[in-house]
């Protein structure tokens, strides 16, 4: 019986592994198939023959790519905005989710309310977009990340968070003098390392994905993000115009320079995973309190 058992455990954890293969395999193989083509010759593409690695192996189309000085300001201006908007979002996120998780707090529940009412309902966007251009910000690198500064969701599970750390941690603090500011930064922060590092990680990859609000509000190409560069790429005339350069259109095919500057958006974010992926796993807590 023991055997039988075993075995059932042993083909189920089988089929686990080969789905989540399967899975995992779907998932990588559009990045890798642009990857393929950002690297591979101009016959290999235009035979349609490139999968999933390169063929004819040639740097053509990222050094057409990377001596646009557009695509140099758009990677600026992104880092910039992502910097700046994460910075931002997690000082604003922090403040309101720790300060509205304390029961003492009078109207506790009247302002979350108000924060939740937005997640559901908005202005809109041409109403949004006169509010930015009243303010000022229309035209500025601020209307990429002020207006959207705070997500509600982001700050729901900050909250939460918040809630089930224990208070005698916070109880602690008070006995010894420390104010609210004061427990936030020296008791809260250190042990909420995994929220924020997650948090942070999305509204990241939102403002570095973001090319909307770029979209609406920017109107000087030279304050374009690299998202919105990458769709006049993409999409207008100006990737097209990039293949008759003299040399370019017997190396590299238009189809390569797509996949290069698809490749040139992607990979730096994907160099900040695995920087954070030790914040992840939660359990900070445990032991920390007994009794």
């Amino acid at each position: 019986m023991g055997m039988k058992k075993k075995k059932r455990i042993t083909i189920g954890v089988f089929f686990n592994y080969l789905i989540l293969t399967i899975i995992t395999f779907c998932c990588l193989y559009p990045f890798l198939n642009v990857i393929a083509y950002s690297f591979s010759g101009y016959n290999a593409v235009l035979s349609g023959k490139v999968t999933f690695y390169p063929i004819d192996f040639t740097l053509d189309a990222y050094k057409e790519i990377l001596k646009r000085s557009q695509i140099w300001l758009a990677m600026r201006t992104t880092v910039v905005v992502t910097i700046m908007g994460t910075a931002l979002s997690l000082l604003l996120t922090v403040c309101a989710a720790y300060a509205l998780s304390r029961d003492y707090l009078p109207g506790r529940k009247l302002f979350t309310g108000f924060i939740l009412f937005t997640m559901y309902f908005g202005g809109g966007m041409i109403p949004t977009f006169l509010v930015v251009k009243q303010v000022g910000l229309y035209d500025s690198i601020g209307a990429l990340f002020i207006p959207q500064a705070v997500n509600v969701f982001n700050f729901i599970v900050m909250r939460t968070f918040f809630r089930e750390l224990p208070r005698e941690l916070e109880e602690a603090a008070r006995i010894d003098g420390a104010s609210d500011i004061q427990t936030l930064i020296k008791i809260i922060l250190p042990l909420s390392l995994p929220i924020i590092a997650t948090i942070g990680l999305f509204y990241a990859v939102g403002y570095w994905n973001g090319y909307f609000d770029a979209l609406l509000y920017i109107q000087n190409p030279d304050k374009y993000t690299l998202q919105l560069r990458l769709r006049s790429l993409l999409f207008g005339d100006e990737l097209n115009n990039s293949a008759n350069l003299e040399g370019v259109g017997t190396q590299v095919m238009t189809q390569s320079l797509k996949m290069a500057t698809v490749a040139v958006s992607t990979i730096p974010i994907l160099i900040v995973y695995p920087w954070l992926q030790k914040y992840f796993v939660k359990g900070v807590m445990v032991g920390s309190v007994k009794g």
